[in-house]
């Protein structure tokens, strides 16, 4: 494939690794991988001169203690960890003084993306019917660690930014091997409107995280996939 492009990954549990699997087909070469057991690494910039994407999917603490490094490479980011959210100033200002273009999002899925811009608009459109609430409704997989997750935090925020002035409730379920359900709701007096995503496969993260990554190259500020995918 034409016009490719060399990854450092950072993180290699299950969705590391699908990227890992994804990369060649997506044009991307991965030239390093950073885990738990190498991570001194990441401070060795000359080692990896030659990156222009760094993905990262590790933790919440990691990619917190790793930022400044991932900064120090001067290569372009696409983060796709989450549960770091209350430290979210500090990473979006490190960023941006590091000069950088990051693609950072909680769900790297199109479906996802795109159903964002859907809730943001269903939101606009309820926001005057005071008789309607709202709630989001997530379910993954027993060892997901944060909850509720990070696309239910950005599906509230979608229904705030289109305006919804009232409260939205947001519950989370942990249960077995779901990769991933989420569910906005209005429920009014006799009947209950619901949008829901759902994932069948993990590989679309993976494959939606290497089209972010090639899109991203060269950029400078702070995007999400909306910007990736123009919606």
């Amino acid at each position: 494939m034409a016009d490719r492009f060399n990854v450092l990954l950072v993180g290699h549990g299950r969705l590391g690794q699908l990227i890992e699997a994804a990369a060649p087909q997506a044009g991307a070469t991965i030239v390093g991988v950073i885990d738990d057991r190498n991570v001194a690494d990441l401070a060795d910039r000359g080692r990896w001169r030659e990156v222009d994407v760094a993905v990262d999917v590790s933790a919440p603490d990691a990619f917190v203690a790793n930022l400044p490094a991932l900064c120090a490479l001067g290569c372009s980011l696409v983060v796709g960890t989450t549960g770091w959210q209350a430290q979210g100033d500090s990473v979006r200002r490190q960023i941006e003084a590091a000069g950088v273009g990051a693609v950072v999002t909680a769900n790297f899925s199109v479906g996802a993306t795109l159903m964002d811009a859907l809730v943001e608009r269903a939101g606009a459109l309820f926001a005057a019917h005071e008789r309607y609430g709202a709630f989001v409704h997530e379910t993954h997989h027993a060892a997901k660690k944060d909850a509720p997750s990070g696309t239910a935090l950005l599906l509230k925020t979608a229904l705030e930014r289109g305006g919804f002035p009232r409260p939205v409730d947001v519950a989370s379920t942990r249960v077995g091997f779901v990769p991933g359900i989420h569910t906005v709701g209005f429920d009014g007096p006799a009947e209950t409107i619901t949008l829901t995503h759902t994932v069948r496969d993990r590989a679309t993260f993976a494959h939606g995280a290497l089209v972010a990554a090639r899109w991203v190259r060269g950029r400078r500020g702070w995007f999400t996939m909306r910007d990736v995918l123009e919606v």
